[in-house]
């Protein structure tokens, strides 16, 4: 058996080298409750600017919420915090970005076809990364109580080597009850919880959920 690694120790360290300086990270974002905690942590290390690559949300209203929820997020958290975050939106595409994943419309949540989702959203977001001069590359999505830190870094990892000029920022946002402090962060500022992934087969499968666990 492969022991885990402890990404948040692997970020700790590797901010602990900075000293006064603050490099500049592009930090893939798929929504504003995702990204709320992950930003008071890396914002006190790096000159952050946000990429919201997620043709996968279906349907385009989704996808339009989610962005609007996250610059209102940003807007909290510079309110807060004091932190600005710039934003990145390139265009949507679903039908083209879903072409790759419909082979594997079968795949279970979590699954083949979600490995396949993350990595095409960090590759995108990598690449602008590399093409305008970042120091490091990450994601917000390992706070994600649905995703594997282990597989979202093990992604991070395999891209970096097609990336040579911009480093992987290794981070397991979960760890330290980032999970919790994210739910209260989105709590206080009032964001829209979204109940799924992202497309229409995580969507789909929630719908499954709830006609099998009817509210009372």
């Amino acid at each position: 058996m492969i022991d885990k690694i402890n990404y948040q120790i692997l970020a700790e360290e590797e901010v602990a080298k900075f000293g006064d300086q603050k490099p500049k990270l592009l930090l893939h974002a798929c929504c504003g409750p995702c990204s709320c905690y992950p930003l008071t942590f890396l914002c006190r290390y790096f000159d952050v600017t946000i990429y919201y690559a997620n043709s996968n949300i279906y349907p385009s209203e989704e996808y339009t919420r989610r962005r609007d929820e996250l610059k209102f997020a940003l807007s909290k958290i510079e309110e807060e915090f004091g932190f600005h975050v710039e934003l990145i939106i390139p265009p949507y595409d679903h039908e083209k970005y879903m072409e790759d994943l419909r082979p594997l419309a079968d795949e279970p949540e979590r699954g083949a076809r979600c490995l396949l989702c993350y990595e095409k959203r960090m590759e995108e977001s990598y690449a602008y990364a590399e093409a305008h001069g970042f120091d490091y590359f990450t994601t917000v999505m390992t706070i994600s109580r649905q995703k594997s830190s282990q597989a979202m870094n093990e992604i991070g990892k395999k891209l970096e080597a097609k990336h040579p000029h911009t480093k992987y920022f290794y981070s397991d946002f979960k760890k330290k009850d980032g999970i919790l402090k994210g739910k209260a962060m989105r709590e206080r500022y009032g964001l829209y919880n979204q109940l799924y992934c992202g497309c229409e087969y995580s969507l789909a499968s929630r719908e499954a959920y709830d006609r099998a666990h009817p509210k009372n």
